[in-house]
């Protein structure tokens, strides 16, 4: 059974009931100019996730292994858009620098050219922070029997930290790769890897991408 070095243990895994999930690494958030920038932040802590993510997807489609990826968005008619997150952000449906903000469809909403996804691999779109809410994504999981997530993306307090807690409470087993989550925010990315792994890993494990890669390889 391959093993990862992680914290607070070793991660153990099964090849053939491991998927990896690409969260959000949508044009919007990580692009200069766009969405997340206009809201004051820096992209490039976004960003510094692209390249070891990119080493990491390719080394995963070499290994024959399931990749999903999800995407942040809504509707046109924002009739997906639950009240209190449009409340809180205003922006949500506005024209911006790639078209109307998370808005499916649009430029700003797709995914990053670098990460583009690849033929049969499947794009979840879900409205909320995490990937399971009003989405399909534990169907899928459950149809290929996956049981363990190893888990990327953007942010990391955010999006990524929702949806491994929402894995933790279907009963998933989480790793998550620390080089691979960005927040725009060093202090909330250090702080919210260290509360997956707390107390015995609560919600999960951390790792780097190269310990993961090293497994896969073998």
């Amino acid at each position: 059974m391959p093993t990862v070095d992680a914290r607070p243990f070793p991660f153990a895994f099964e090849l053939n009931t491991t998927a990896l999930l690409v969260i959000d690494m949508q044009r919007d958030f990580l692009l200069p100019g766009g969405f997340g920038e206009s809201l004051g932040n820096d992209v490039a802590q976004l960003r510094r996730t692209i390249e070891p993510l990119t080493v990491l997807v390719n080394a995963w489609r070499a290994a024959g292994l399931p990749i999903i990826h999800t995407r942040e968005g809504h509707l046109p008619d924002l009739s997906d858009c639950p009240p209190a997150k449009l409340k809180r952000g205003p922006m949500i449906g506005q024209e911006g620098a790639f078209g109307r903000v998370l808005i499916r469809g649009e430029y700003g909403h797709d995914i990053i050219d670098e990460l583009r996804p690849a033929e049969g691999e499947p794009v979840v779109d879900k409205p909320g922070k995490g990937a399971f809410y009003a989405t399909d994504l534990h169907k899928i999981l459950d149809n290929e029997g996956i049981r363990s997530l190893v888990v990327t993306g953007v942010t990391t307090e955010v999006c990524v930290h929702t949806t491994v807690r929402e894995a933790n409470d279907r009963g998933y087993e989480c790793l998550v790769l620390a080089d691979c989550v960005g927040s725009y925010f060093p202090e909330f990315q250090q702080a919210g890897l260290r509360m997956i792994a707390a107390q015995g890993g609560i919600f999960g494990w951390v790792a780097e991408s190269p310990a993961l890669i090293k497994e896969i390889a073998r």
